[in-house]
């Protein structure tokens, strides 16, 4: 069996869909491995890791892609940053994050080259999945950065710092979105020594929060009990909820010194948590992370890839937050491949043997014989 690693094509990605380690682990499953020139060098692997690991260095993507089992990427084929749809066919397995949610045409296009593709980003929330959950390996890592991305900008300390000279209270942290990438930060933000509080509409959050030493900020107990997805995501609330959200946020916000919002509904828009008069009311000097600025931001003055300033609060948009820390985000990226993949190969005659009937395979299946099949993009492609 042959696999391809293509180098990514966008500018803000540094991250390489296998590492040294697993490459070792798929040549035990009967993989052939060729991975493009310097496709590793910006997340710490560097050709000559990748070739004592066992695979095969190539400058020719298109021979490559040729006869390839599997292609392996981080994101999705993308054709104004060079990426060429054309080089795919029906012979290729395409796994990869696709944004497929948000990129209904992306995809129709994708399947008319034939290919067979996986969206890892749609992996179903289920226990035996975890372990190929590209999201939760990746927004691990988004939420430790957001907090040490605010600490570098904030002109004052984390931790409370008794001197000579007086005392530091410690910095106030509001983590908005109780995820992951919310949880990671609350538990950096804890190391760092500040004051944390943090909300979110899933009530099951609470206990969470508080296992991490934060202090939950409940806003309204009734309408937060049905505020969950069978798949564990957040639901679209009602615009109630979010009057009311609005109301208790107002306040709370007005006393912080760093703002790391999260909150991300798979497939829509990026709800508005953080308003303008919020921001106009918080202390100068104050920080806002929006790591949910790829889907519209939870706060409507940040912009995305870019710290801009608004009144005295500076609002940090980042593009992109696992790249900034490549080498474990593709170690991570690349383990959660791993584990998908190795249930599709037959351990015995070392070749693909996929069970389209398998929960997870049907989970995250978006194109196949020419077609868009996932049932979600078709509902909202229609």
């Amino acid at each position: 069996m042959k696999l391809a690693v293509p180098m990514e094509q966008l500018s803000d990605e540094s991250r390489v869909a296998v590492s040294p380690e697993t490459v070792k682990k798929l040549i035990t499953l009967g993989f052939d491995i060729f991975i493009e020139r310097g496709a590793g060098e910006a997340a710490s692997f560097s050709d000559d890791l990748y070739q004592k690991a066992g695979a095969s260095i190539s400058s020719d993507l298109s021979s490559m892609i040729t006869g390839a089992d599997l292609v392996l990427k981080v994101r999705g084929l993308d054709e104004d940053a060079g990426d060429d749809f054309s080089q795919y066919t029906s012979k290729n397995i395409l796994i990869a994050s696709l944004s497929a949610l948000g990129n209904i045409d992306a995809m129709e296009k994708l399947a008319a080259t034939g290919v067979t593709a996986f969206a890892m980003e749609l992996m179903p929330r289920i226990t035996r999945a975890q372990s190929m959950d590209i999201l939760s390996s990746q927004s691990n890592l988004a939420g430790y950065k957001a907090v040490l991305d605010a600490a570098g900008v904030l002109g004052r300390a984390f931790p409370m710092m008794m001197t000579a000279a007086g005392t530091i209270p410690p910095a106030k942290v509001f983590i908005m979105g109780v995820g992951v990438a919310g949880l990671q930060a609350i538990a950096t933000a804890k190391r760092l020594g500040a004051v944390v509080t943090a909300t979110d509409v899933r009530p099951a959050t609470k206990e969470q929060v508080e296992s991490l030493g934060g202090k939950f900020l409940e806003v309204n107990a009734e309408m937060e009990k049905d505020a969950q997805t069978e798949g564990g995501y957040a639901k679209v609330m009602p615009p109630e909820y979010f009057e009311k959200q609005k109301e208790v946020v107002a306040e709370h916000i007005k006393k912080q010194d760093v703002v790391i919002t999260t909150a991300l509904i798979p497939g829509r828009p990026s709800p508005v948590l953080v308003t303008p008069e919020m921001v106009a009311s918080m202390p100068d000097g104050a920080v806002i992370v929006d790591l949910a600025v790829e889907s519209g931001g939870n706060c409507p003055l940040s912009e995305f890839g870019r710290t801009i300033k608004s009144g005295g609060v500076s609002i940090i948009g980042p593009s992109n937050m696992p790249s900034r820390i490549a080498e474990d985000a593709s170690k991570l990226f690349a383990k959660n491949l791993l584990n998908f993949i190795t249930p599709l190969v037959d351990p015995e005659t070392k070749s693909l043997k996929i069970d389209w009937e398998d929960e997870i395979v049907q989970g995250t299946l978006v194109c196949k014989d020419g077609k868009v099949v996932h049932t979600r993009l078709k509902v909202e492609g229609s």
